[in-house]
C-alpha cells in the first residue's frame, strides 16, 4: 500500500520523505488555507516546492466546477510538473472532465467520493486515483472501512486500473484497516503514519536492552 501524506505544510512533508516510507502527497484549498497559501501565484509555486521535496505523486485540485473550467485549471496544473496529479471533485462535470484528461495522457484524482457508484462512475471515466473520505462517513455514523471493500470488490470484478486512495484518514488504525482491505494508497496526518512505530513492548523491551548494555559497560 503507497503511503500519501495529506498536508501542505513542507515541513510535515520533509519529515515524512526523511522517514523513507512517503510515496506522494494530497493536498486541497482547505490544506493550503490552512498553510495561509493564498493567490494562484502562492498556490502554484507551493505546489512546485511540494514536487522538489517528494519524488511521487502530487494531487493538486482544481476549484472550477464546470467543463470548461475544470479543464483549463487542469492542463495548467499538469503542466507545472511530471508530478502533479490533478484532482477534480465527484460532479456531473467532475466526470466529463475526467474522461477528457485520461484521454489525453493527464493523470487524475477523483475526490470527495462517497459511494460505490460514484467510484464505479470514476473508474469508468479513466481516474488514475479514487478517493474515498472514510473520516467523514465515520463523522455521520456511517462505515467509512465498509465502502473502500465493497469498492475493492467492484474493482476487482471488473479488473480496473483505478487505484482507490483511502482518504480522510484519521488515525493510525484507519491505516492499519484500509491495508487489510486492500486500499491502494491511503492518505492521512503525520501522525497516523507515525503512529505505526508506536507499541510499548518496543519501548520496554529497548529501555532494558540499554539498562543491561549499562550495567556491563
Amino acid at each position: 500500500m503507497k503511503f500519501f501524506i495529506d498536508t501542505a505544510n513542507l515541513d510535515q512533508i520533509k519529515e515524512a520523505q526523511d522517514l523513507g516510507v512517503l510515496d506522494g502527497v494530497t493536498t486541497n484549498p482547505s490544506l493550503m488555507a490552512k498553510e495561509g497559501i493564498t493567490g494562484k501565484d502562492n498556490i502554484i509555486e507551493h505546489y512546485k516546492k511540494i514536487c522538489d521535496i517528494v519524488t511521487g505523486d502530487v494531487s493538486a485540485e482544481v476549484i472550477s466546477t464546470d467543463f470548461e473550467g475544470i479543464i483549463k485549471e487542469g492542463e495548467e496544473l499538469a503542466k507545472l510538473h511530471d508530478q502533479i496529479i490533478v484532482k477534480v471533485p465527484m460532479i456531473k462535470e467532475g466526470v466529463k472532465a475526467i474522461k477528457y484528461f485520461s484521454d489525453n495522457g493527464i493523470k487524475t484524482n477523483c475526490t470527495l467520493v462517497f459511494s460505490v457508484g460514484q467510484a464505479l462512475l470514476a473508474a469508468k471515466a479513466g481516474a488514475t486515483y479514487v478517493s474515498p473520505f472514510i473520516g467523514r462517513l465515520d463523522d455521520i455514523s456511517t462505515d467509512g472501512l465498509n465502502l473502500i471493500a465493497e469498492i475493492r470488490m467492484v474493482y476487482d470484478n471488473y479488473n480496473f486500473d483505478t487505484q482507490i486512495l483511502a482518504a480522510s484518514v484519521r488515525h493510525t488504525m484507519h491505516v492499519i484497516d484500509c491495508a487489510k482491505i486492500g486500499a491502494d494508497v491511503m492518505t492521512g496526518p503525520l501522525s497516523s503514519i507515525e503512529g505505526l512505530l508506536k507499541h510499548p513492548l518496543t519501548d520496554i523491551g529497548l529501555a532494558k536492552f540499554l539498562a543491561d548494555y549499562k550495567k556491563g559497560n
